[in-house]
């Protein structure tokens, strides 16, 4: 999977410049109009990870793929981005309009009650498109228009306002029923293990040595999900013929080979980013799997 995009990668890819009073860390918003972005005919965005949130109202013909589904565009809908899912999209129309607001979660830190993932809308598994009609998308683009306005305006309280527009338009959509022209996976078995396995994905590539690998149990993950391990076990069985805890162990004594093979790290290093207290705990681990040291794996 690529590497997360992050704001200023965002900027750069829509030959943007970065706002002055932009600070790494700090909770930020901006607002586009889709025209404005669409960057030498681009018809397709690569599939990614971000650090920010997402709003689109879009119009004409598209289709979003997600970790779990692909969901068919057609006229005006309303669209939510999770960072935390990576997507893609196919543009089948001649000319984009639209807007879309981006934001960090600090953005709304201590102003909103629980957290943003919390709202079915950006929730993991959750409802991520809601077509409209031509008259709730001109409502739509009204309170996008508000945010452009209040974002150049010099109100000493503008933040708050602009907080209050995209919780406007989050209640605009919880108040609709969400889009049903979706790709559904033929079973309840089949979505689920889609959605643990972008979760596992998207743990990776481990990039640093203060990077820790985080949910290593089908515990951790089904956790996650809101359901029952034994339920997540049984669909990832059902689904793919190996356990949860197999597949887990897979993809990290896969991270663990190329972590060996391309950084510089030391085995401790390695072993501590990857989730393992003890050197000798990661030692034994990828010997299990690999039927080799990680030393010997390195120099061969």
């Amino acid at each position: 999977m690529k590497p997360t995009e992050s704001l200023e990668d965002f900027y750069k890819s829509k030959s943007l410049d970065l706002p002055e009073n932009y600070q790494k860390g700090l909770g930020h918003f901006n607002i586009f109009r889709s025209e404005d972005c669409f960057i030498n005919g681009q018809m397709t965005v690569q599939y990614s990870r971000r650090d920010f949130y997402k709003i689109s109202l879009v119009r004409g013909q598209y289709r979003y793929h997600y970790a779990d589904k692909s969901i068919d565009v057609n006229d005006w809908t309303l669209l939510f981005h999770n960072p935390q899912v990576p997507y893609t999209w196919e543009m089948f129309s001649d000319e984009m309009s639209g807007f879309f607001c981006i934001f960090t979660e600090s953005f709304f830190t201590e102003k909103i009650k629980g957290s943003l993932n919390e709202l079915p809308m950006f929730a993991i598994g959750g409802k991520p498109a809601y077509q409209l009609t031509k008259d709730e998308d001109a409502e739509v683009a009204a309170i996008f228009s508000k945010m452009t306005d209040e974002l150049h305006s010099d109100y000493a309280f503008k933040y708050d306002l602009l907080r209050n527009y995209v919780l406007e338009l989050v209640h605009f959509a919880l108040k609709r029923q969400p889009s049903e022209a979706l790709y559904k996976h033929p079973d309840a078995n089949s979505r689920i293990t889609s959605v643990f396995m972008e979760l596992l994905e998207r743990q990776f590539p481990i990039e640093s040595t203060s990077q820790r690998f985080g949910m290593r149990s089908a515990a951790d993950f089904a956790e996650q999900l809101s359901v029952h391990v034994n339920h997540l076990n049984r669909a990832v069985k059902t689904t793919t013929g190996k356990t949860t805890t197999n597949l887990i162990a897979e993809r990290l004594a896969n991270e663990a080979k190329a972590l060996l093979k391309h950084t510089n790290w030391n085995i401790s290093e390695i072993g501590y980013s990857l989730g393992f207290e003890e050197a000798s705990h990661f030692t034994n681990f990828f010997r299990k799997h690999t039927q080799q040291k990680p030393s010997f794996f390195r120099n061969v």
